[in-house]
């Protein structure tokens, strides 16, 4: 479901407080404080057309408190990223899963759901988008195969596509390729691997796959 700021900001806040490794691998985070995150959120995410972000809910399980989502357990968010009208596409980005729902049916049907919103036809229930892409860090296995097993195909590696400001007090994981003269301390390069799902892929057997992903 979209993200409540009210709802869930605190308690996704609170929950990876105690796991940074979360953000290891992704431009943001971790949040140095509640304000940080907030932040991020009122004025990065919500005033962008082109980013939209979900809380992923499990609704096998109980919500964990009176206070939170009712409709079930807060398992992470997921969010479309960089969609361009123009181009009819977007991205698929922004995946936190928490520790206690990774290694389950959380992460392949949230990314299913995404999938089948964006690439669906209008008369599907769907946007009826051109692509879908998948950006993961290089090093990054299980992203990598994350998108893999979701049909995602792989397109390339951007080299030096980002520099993590600070990466190694904020815990991040680089290229392992140092930086150029002149860089600052502390920063780490990050390579890119693009992964891009497609319409004639979708209906040339993609849909199905990631239905039958979904279905496990």
């Amino acid at each position: 479901m979209p993200k409540r700021n009210s709802i869930h900001a605190p308690e996704f806040y609170n929950l990876t407080s105690f796991h940074p490794q979360l953000y290891a691998h992704i431009p943001r985070g971790p949040y140095a404080s509640f304000t940080d995150f907030t932040d991020f959120l009122e004025k990065v995410i919500d005033p962008s057309p082109a980013w939209m972000l979900y809380a992923v809910i499990d609704k096998t399980k109980p919500t964990s408190s009176p206070t939170n989502d009712p409709e079930g357990a807060l398992a992470g968010v997921i969010g479309y990223l960089n969609s361009s009208v123009e181009n009819q596409s977007t991205e698929i980005g922004f995946v936190i899963t928490l520790p206690a729902f990774q290694r389950t049916h959380v992460t392949s049907n949230a990314i299913g759901l995404l999938l089948h919103y964006a690439l669906d036809t209008p008369e599907q229930g769907g946007l009826g988008l051109r692509r879908v892409q998948w950006q993961a860090n290089s090093v990054n296995e299980v992203s990598r195969k994350v998108a893999e097993r979701m049909g995602f195909e792989f397109e390339g590696v951007m080299r030096w596509h980002r520099i993590f400001k600070d990466g190694v007090a904020k815990g991040k994981v680089g290229n392992g390729r140092g930086t150029p003269k002149g860089a600052a301390e502390g920063d780490l390069g990050r390579d890119t691997a693009i992964y891009g799902l497609c319409w004639d892929d979708w209906v040339e057997g993609g849909r199905e796959k990631v239905r039958a992903v979904m279905g496990r």
